[in-house]
């Protein structure tokens, strides 16, 4: 007599698993191999730096004139990369004391002046004492502001993609 197909594959799994028991891992070792801490010659970051972002200034590729600085901001950090499309993945963090509605003004100028549209959120991000959406519908384009104002002090955020600049 033949066994149904459902029946002749419980079968198989259940052999399967019975097969298929995993050995017990090995017992934790109690000499001193490796230690937790980190030493006080360790860096933060990997000595194999991506060219596409950059600490305290700008990426290489970034669009400076898309995108410039504010006026007395220092940047955070920064990235350009290329995207399979022909966009231009960007993202800046910077820190300033600069006003946040000042602080949205000098990056609204530029891209406004490129022919990007502005859009504020229907629902504002808690905790951000500025957000905007700015977009190219014609080239996809799209990118993401938003500001914290903390102490006195904002920290502006800017994602999105652009188009890449001509060379």
């Amino acid at each position: 007599m033949q066994r149904p197909p459902v029946l002749a594959l419980a079968a198989l799994l259940c052999a399967g698993l019975v097969a298929c028991t995993p050995t017990p891992a090995p017992a934790p070792s109690t000499s001193p191999t490796a230690s937790a801490s980190p030493s006080p010659d360790e860096t933060l970051l990997a000595t194999d730096t991506d060219h596409a972002s950059a600490v305290g200034t700008l990426a290489p590729d970034f669009p400076r004139e898309l995108v410039p600085v504010p006026e007395g901001a220092e940047v955070l950090v920064s990235a350009a990369e290329p995207t399979a499309d022909g966009l231009l993945r960007i993202s800046l963090n910077l820190r300033t004391e600069q006003d946040a509605a000042a602080l949205l003004d000098a990056v609204r100028g530029p891209l406004v002046a490129a022919g990007f549209t502005e859009s504020a959120p229907p629902v504002p991000e808690a905790g951000l004492a500025a957000q905007a959406t700015f977009s190219r519908a014609d080239r996809d384009e799209l990118l993401v502001v938003g500001v914290l104002d903390r102490d006195g002090t904002r920290t502006m955020t800017l994602g999105g993609t652009v188009a890449r600049p001509a060379p």
